[in-house]
């Protein structure tokens, strides 16, 4: 079964706004926030969607009512949102909530790296990761490898929906750092991954569910 995800990074938040990771918190969606929603409401209102997904944070489902709100009014059955932990954002730990130039020196600084771009220039998106986890005085953050096996698990929470067929589109509200994730497994080539994705940006991917999943997923477009 060959599925259209449109995945929709959800509208700024306070903590986005002051530079902050929020992982697992939750983070109301500012003003700009609710626009960026409407945007991507707007851009997606011709799209028959027979899914709709979201983590189990508000800043994601406020976000995907808006554009399921629009979609409806566009004259398009509306289906059930289910919001589950699997699609949440990457769970920094001990540094939820913390400036993010602050928390990235921090895991990065012992393998000098000091900055987010460092760690991923010098050693790949997955030691920022497993960086923070071991910066952790908890070691509450998600590893790499604990970090992939939740994100897949919400690729299977997909691939098990009885109500979906083959050609079906699908809405998934997802959150930067995990969409920047999936485009450097994916489609490490020929976008530009140097910026994380904008608030109420939308990126296309295919999902075939026979496949496994290192092989499952084929970008689309990214981050319009």
């Amino acid at each position: 079964m060959l599925l259209h995800l449109h995945l929709v990074r959800h509208g700024q938040t306070y903590f986005n706004r002051y530079n902050r990771l929020q992982g697992w918190s939750n983070s109301p969606l500012t003003e700009a926030g609710l626009a960026d929603a409407d945007r991507a409401a707007e851009q997606l209102s011709m799209v028959d969607f027979k899914a709709a997904y979201c983590s189990d944070t508000t800043r994601a489902m406020v976000t995907a009512a808006r554009i399921l709100d629009r979609n409806e009014a566009a004259g398009h059955r509306r289906p059930e949102l289910i919001d589950d932990m699997h699609f949440r954002e990457q769970f920094y730990g001990y540094f939820e909530g913390q400036d993010m130039a602050m928390a990235w020196w921090a895991a990065g600084a012992p393998h000098g790296t000091p900055s987010y771009g460092s760690i991923v220039e010098r050693y790949g998106l997955e030691a920022t990761r497993d960086f923070l986890k071991e910066a952790d005085p908890f070691h509450d953050a998600e590893s790499d490898e604990e970090y992939w096996q939740r994100v897949e698990g919400g690729f299977a929470v997909i691939a098990g929906d009885a109500r979906l067929h083959d050609g079906d589109d699908v809405l998934q509200i997802s959150h930067g750092n995990t969409l920047l994730s999936l485009m450097h497994r994916y489609a490490p080539e020929g976008y530009d991954l140097s910026q994380r994705p904008a608030n109420g940006s939308v990126t296309c991917l295919d999902f075939d569910t026979a496949l496994p999943i290192g092989r499952a997923v084929t970008v689309r477009s990214y981050n319009r």
